[in-house]
């Protein structure tokens, strides 16, 4: 969900407006475009009513307030700008046509609350830090550091006055080019699902004098930007469960977010914010205890939204406007129970997440941004680069080496409209456009490389890349190449393919063909084909690195810092390798009748690596590859219990030996085949752990899965169909350790 700037610039003057008049008492009403301030109103000692006594728990103070409330009082909980407006009356038509809705104002001590979308961090404000993305927070294999992130984007949230950010991000990787790709954690549910629930808990729980309310989006199988909001998303019910609904319930019981946002598109026919599955997966399965709101503008009814188990409109009031609600509840299509039961929802949410305590600042703190958060973000560009392929290039060695940088996105001075502003982060589709995080605090590769190569004893010359001929020239001159290639991408629209921008693949090819020694590094959110592949000498995989990638970058080539990035995403050798290729039912969908694009899911469990397994087709870099400056070796992988019911803990150990010259860590990846009757087609991620080991040094490693971890994540089960519940298979499970996917040491256990 994102705004248009029409749309978001208001609501800031305008928050800005209602703190003062809150301040003084006083009602804000709109009529048109004017914002009128009528006459103060009696002050009220917010000490002395029940919804303030913090002594109560915040089931209480929610029933307390809402008892308190008029019928309409209570409708303005379920639209967001009236339910974060306290003071104010009056809001513009959601219809062309249609009179003004007016509420009374709300009830005394209700906070002022801004919504801001931004799962990777704030979004266009001065003053913040411009993060890596989601995508490269998932590379990292990091949950620790994921979390971090989040506790400093939940700070930053906050003092710029916004205490409900819209992410964290889930999608389950279908297709490599959905355009807000970069925006989620990749294609393995597991994966996803825990980096999601690190990011809610860093939010929700770091900074608890700024609170945040963190929003789950976007449920589900929002698959793709192209038709998002006119597609449907028809999935039979194992893979619903499986591989698009387990991502969201895993993050929900590993963090319990206080809200969910559910998406634009249909899922079997149905729009996702009127579904069924709100109530049967969300509710009953999960259970999640938050509540729900739509995305902009993905409501589409009043009675069958709110019933299914939509709980907030999104914006200003269209569906749920008092006049639609009162019609619906006089013609018994809703109930009052439900009424009661969403503004219950979204007032113990948002008295539970400590926004009625902790109110934000009357004014957006200038500068957010601090040391830390820039060492942190460095940290994260580090942990989440990936090197793809290394011949042995890197790292550089220290002395008289010339360096040739070459490529647009490598110089902040842009050529083309392209800088390296251009590879900060994902593009913003609306407004003024450029990366929607704050990139101007970037350090630039460029800059960077040439301080670090100085150092070194050697020099840097560049070159921009818009001349192949000369840019040939400048790197057959040079000892080393470092030559850049990106794409950019965003919400509203998806990759038309896989390949570079620009003259990007033209340009590594004639960089590879002059230079003696040639490093390519990637900016871009999701998988890239590479027909130089085979031409250069190293492959770095940058995602969108934020505003540190340059220090970041040159700590990497130097070996200051080990790759230790893997991939949370397959990379196919080309798209038609990818499980949807060839098939337009499949993707992007065949238009019915009515206008509405149908998606068939028709590759069922064989997302993601699954696919690649199921169908040995060998990808260019398999799920959770990455390289490091040394290597790992792997033996001695045992299992305990050897036979178990399910219900006890699972430990699996492993010697890990870096048996290279350097320190390094290592992402050591588990790996769970099923039973043969289970009808997986092939095996699952079930854990991991990074492990940081001197050069010769061992370690027996072990990743425990408690009974917890077994039943939260389902880790041994499968979608029963016949029965509508997960089920364990009994049989034989084989454990698979290693650094990707393709891991093969191997042991196993058996399921009564």
């Amino acid at each position: 969900m994102t705004l248009s700037e029409n749309d978001r610039q208001p609501r800031r003057m305008r928050g800005r407006r209602r703190a003062i008049a809150v301040l003084l008492g006083a009602t804000l009403v709109s009529t048109g475009t004017v914002i009128a301030v009528a006459a103060p109103a009696a002050a009220v000692d917010c000490s002395t009513v029940p919804w303030m006594d913090n002594s109560k728990t915040a089931d209480e103070r929610a029933q307390a307030l809402l008892d308190a409330s008029s019928q309409h009082q209570k409708y303005r909980w379920l639209v967001e700008q009236p339910a974060n407006d306290p003071a104010r009356t009056t809001w513009n038509p959601g219809f062309t046509g249609e009179e003004p809705v007016v509420y009374p104002a709300q009830v005394a001590c209700t906070p002022v609350v801004i919504y801001a979308n931004g799962p990777d961090g704030v979004y266009q404000s001065a003053g913040t830090t411009a993060w890596p993305g989601p995508i490269a927070v998932a590379a990292t294999w990091n949950l620790e550091l994921g979390e971090q992130k989040a506790i400093a984007h939940g700070s930053e949230s906050f003092d710029k006055r916004s205490a409900v950010v819209l992410g964290p991000g889930i999608a389950s990787g279908r297709t490599p080019l959905s355009g807000r790709g970069s925006e989620y954690f990749g294609e393995d549910p597991v994966l996803s699902g825990l980096m999601a629930a690190a990011n809610v808990r860093g939010l929700e729980d770091g900074n608890p004098d700024k609170p945040v309310i963190a929003n789950l989006k976007h449920y589900v199988a929002n698959e793709q930007e192209l038709a998002r909001q006119s597609s449907s998303s028809n999935i039979d019910e194992r893979t619903f469960k499986q591989i698009y609904d387990l991502p969201y319930e895993i993050a929900v019981r590993k963090s319990d977010p206080g809200s969910l946002m559910c998406s634009y598109n249909q899922v079997n026919g149905a729009w996702a914010c009127e579904n069924e599955i709100l109530t049967t997966s969300l509710r009953e399965d999960y259970p999640f205890q938050g509540y729900v709101m739509s995305d902009f503008g993905s409501v589409h009814s009043t009675a069958p939204s709110l019933n299914a188990g939509l709980d907030q409109e999104l914006n200003r009031p269209r569906w749920f406007t008092p006049a639609r609600l009162d019609t619906a509840l006089a013609a018994g299509e809703i109930t009052q129970e439900r009424i009661d039961e969403a503004a219950f929802r979204v007032v113990r949410s948002y008295i539970a997440g400590g926004l009625f305590d902790h109110p934000v600042p009357a004014t957006p703190v200038a500068k957010v941004s601090t040391p830390e958060h820039k060492a942190l973000a460095r940290e994260i560009a580090e942990q989440s680069t990936v090197l793809l392929k290394n011949d042995g290039v890197l790292p550089l060695a220290e002395g008289e080496l010339t360096v040739a940088v070459i490529g647009q996105t490598a110089s902040s001075v842009p050529t083309g409209d392209v800088s390296a502003q251009t590879g900060c982060g994902w593009d913003f589709p609306f407004g003024p456009g450029g990366p929607v995080l704050n990139c101007t605090a970037l350090v630039d590769p460029l800059t960077a490389l040439a301080e670090r190569v100085t150092q070194a004893g050697g020099e840097v010359v560049y070159d921009n890349g818009a001349d192949l001929t000369q840019a040939a020239a400048v790197a057959s001159a040079a000892d080393v190449a470092i030559v850049f290639g990106h794409y950019t991408m965003g919400e509203s629209q998806d990759l038309p393919d896989l390949r570079l921008d620009g003259n990007g693949d033209q340009l590594i090819e004639a960089v590879a063909a002059s230079a003696p020694a040639t490093v390519a590094v990637l900016n871009a959110g999701s998988a890239v084909e590479m027909p130089w592949i085979a031409d250069v000498d190293a492959v770095l995989h940058a995602w969108h690195s934020g505003e540190q990638f340059g220090p970041a970058l040159a700590a990497l080539v130097y070996g200051d810092a080990n790759p230790s990035g893997k991939l949370p995403m397959t990379f196919p050798v080309s798209l038609a390798d990818t499980p949807t290729a060839g098939s337009e039912a499949q993707y992007p969908g065949v238009l019915d009748a009515s206008g509405i694009r149908q998606v068939d899911y028709s590759e069922g469990l064989e997302v993601g690596y699954r696919w690649y397994e199921a169908e040995g087709i060998e990808p260019l870099f398999e799920f959770g590859h990455g390289l490091s400056y040394t290597e790992f070796a792997y033996d001695k992988v045992t299992v305990t219990p050897k036979s178990t019911t399910g219900d006890k803990e699972i430990r699996v150990r492993f010697k890990l030996t870096n048996t290279g010259d350097v320190a390094g860590t290592e992402v050591a990846q588990v790996y769970l085949e099923l039973p043969d009757a289970s009808g997986e087609p092939s095996k699952r991620l079930i854990g991991w752990e990074r492990v940081t080991l001197e050069p010769g040094e061992h370690r027996n490693v072990q990743v425990t899965l408690s009974a917890e971890d077994l039943a939260d994540m389902h880790l041994l089960e499968y979608w029963d169909t016949a029965a509508s519940a997960w089920t364990t298979a009994p049989g034989t499970y084989t454990v698979t350790v290693g650094g990707s996917v393709s891991a093969d040491a191997e042991a196993s256990f058996s399921v009564k």
